[in-house]
């Protein structure tokens, strides 16, 4: 983990919805972004109450600046990030600490030309589980879209903890993928067929 968070070339700070008294995950999960502040000096933590709006719980938002003062891009892990999924964590953290040049250049610039004529925001969520390591590989990319476009959203969602969400959206094998809850994909998504997803998310919108 140091070669991967000890040399961030900006602060990143974690905001953590959760009840600290609450269940064993947010307890982790605070416990966890306490720890990874305390050892790597550019991470800075915050912990905020429940939101309405957030059926599940804990949320880890990955913000780009440090806990006096930070940006928020949109990145989010929803469950405690375990197994594989603490690679997606590292993830998150770098694509902020990098704004988004964690993507090859000709993804980024693909990407801004699809934001640009897209009439609304674009939402990756993508679920997961603890065992997925094909996840995790699908996590870096949408972490470093949402990082390099600001109209672009990416919400990791851990189903160990709730597999409600996976019955929700139909989602029999992970990884599955959903792109503002019209598009649905499983199974690998590298940077280039990210992008013909998000495109044919944007064109069933126009349609």
């Amino acid at each position: 983990m140091p070669e991967f968070l000890g040399n961030l070339p900006e602060p990143v700070c974690l905001h953590l919805w959760a009840d600290k008294t609450g269940s064993p995950a947010e307890r982790e999960a605070v416990r966890l972004a306490g720890a990874l502040a305390e050892r790597f000096p550019l991470l800075s933590y915050r912990v905020f109450p429940r939101r309405a709006n957030y059926p599940y719980y804990p949320v880890i938002g990955v913000m780009a600046g440090t806990a006096e003062e930070s940006s928020d891009y949109g990145l989010r892990l929803i469950g405690l990030p375990i197994g594989y999924q603490m690679t997606s964590l590292i993830a998150a953290i770098q694509a902020v600490a990098f704004r988004g040049q964690t993507l090859e250049p000709l993804t980024r610039i693909k990407l801004r030309r699809l934001a640009a004529g897209a009439t609304e925001e674009i939402a990756i969520e993508l679920l997961t589980s603890a065992e997925d390591e094909t996840g995790a590989v699908i996590a870096k990319a949408a972490f470093g879209a949402a990082a390099a476009e600001t109209r672009v959203r990416a919400y990791l969602i851990v189903t160990d903890f709730f597999p409600e969400a996976a019955l929700r959206y139909s989602a029999a094998y992970l990884p599955h993928t959903v792109i503002n809850k019209r598009v649905h994909f499983n199974g690998l998504l590298d940077e280039e067929e990210l992008l013909r997803q998000i495109a044919w998310a944007i064109w069933q919108k126009e349609e």
